[in-house]
């Protein structure tokens, strides 16, 4: 993040909690994958050791073999080989860690469809690890104008309110503002993922079907 919006946020304690707590999120970076097959165990120890700063709760599990094993049975993950899963099962898992927070299973199935017939186990030019690498460059790019929107999101629900004469009340609105705001991108953000997957994916999808 730039010097000028961290100078912005310093001043106010709760949003420099909240960005601090984002810039800690990390993600997995593909050479830290082992490159040897592993078993169920090996992968929840792994997923659960390497996305530990996304949990909410210390007890929180960030995958489980149940959730592993519906995920194959939902065609959202090749299965296993001799159960054992591949680097990229691992990739596509991490994947799957981001999209079951807020998308259905139905449509998850939509966009890793054509990743895992075009890229998973396949000799094309580029594989699922040249993929995930260009994705997480993207994202990383990304989080600077992510955490200004956040700032510019937090001053703006904490001006729109008429000033109150009880602090406490202030707060409760300038808080519910805030969730409103960010609650609303997230919801805007969702019905495009979701028109993109109606319009393009299930587009090429039935092309596909039509062709066989």
């Amino acid at each position: 993040m730039s010097d000028n919006t961290h100078n912005d946020y310093i001043k106010d304690d709760k949003l420099r909690t909240i960005l601090e707590a984002i810039t800690k999120l990390d993600y997995i970076n593909p050479d830290d994958i082992p490159d040897i097959p592993l078993y169920m165990d090996q992968v929840t120890t792994f997923m659960d050791e390497r996305l530990s700063s996304y949990k909410r709760f210390d007890g929180d599990k960030i995958l489980t073999k149940t959730m592993i094993n519906n995920y194959t049975k939902n065609n959202l993950l090749p299965p296993p080989d001799k159960k054992k899963y591949s680097k990229n099962h691992m990739l596509l898992l991490i994947f799957l860690y981001y999209f079951k927070n807020f998308m259905s299973i139905s449509d998850i199935q939509d966009i890793f469809a054509p990743l895992s017939e075009r890229f998973f186990d396949t000799s094309s030019e580029m594989d699922l690890e040249d993929i995930y690498r260009y994705v997480f460059d993207l994202e990383y790019e990304g989080m600077e104008i992510l955490m200004k929107d956040v700032v510019k999101k937090f001053k703006l629900s904490k001006a729109a309110f008429p000033k109150l004469e009880n602090e406490k009340d202030n707060d409760v609105l300038s808080n519910f503002g805030f969730i409103c705001m960010l609650s609303f991108d997230v919801y805007v953000k969702k019905l495009i993922i979701e028109k993109l997957i109606d319009t393009e994916l299930k587009k090429d999808k039935k092309k596909e079907t039509e062709k066989k």
